[in-house]
């Protein structure tokens, strides 16, 4: 994903339009898009100010907050499978898949480790 134009090209952008200035012959000038100074301009009258916005990141992860603490206790309630866990958590409501699960399951150091499951038939582990 491409940056933001700094503020500085904006300024001049806008600067320039102020003027009188076309849009087209600014963005040939200063080689930009020309349908980006007509959002400056709309950006510059709702806000105040010509300040790139944040990119990405602005979607709050699902697993958080009340979520995040049912989750918690649900994890050390018992044994879990991350399929389970986005099941249980499909059936609160909750839409999420199994990547978010494990990543908050792996952030948080929570984990379920099972059995081998030959130590478990007491059969002898192979060494390679």
């Amino acid at each position: 994903m491409t940056r933001p134009y700094s503020e500085d090209i904006r300024e001049v952008a806008l600067a320039r339009a102020d003027a009188g200035e076309s849009v087209r012959s600014i963005a040939s000038c200063l080689q930009i898009s020309p349908s980006c100074i007509p959002k400056w301009k709309k950006l510059r009258q709702e806000t105040g100010n010509i300040t790139p916005g944040k990119i990405g990141g602005h979607k709050k992860p699902v697993l958080s907050g009340d979520n995040a603490d049912w989750l918690r206790q649900r994890i050390r309630s018992g044994p879990f499978t991350l399929r389970q866990l986005t099941k249980e958590l499909a059936a609160r409501g909750i839409k999420t898949d199994v990547r978010a699960v494990w990543t908050f399951v792996h952030a948080e150091g929570l984990s379920y480790k099972k059995n081998d499951p030959r130590s478990r038939t007491g059969s002898p582990r192979r060494r390679s």
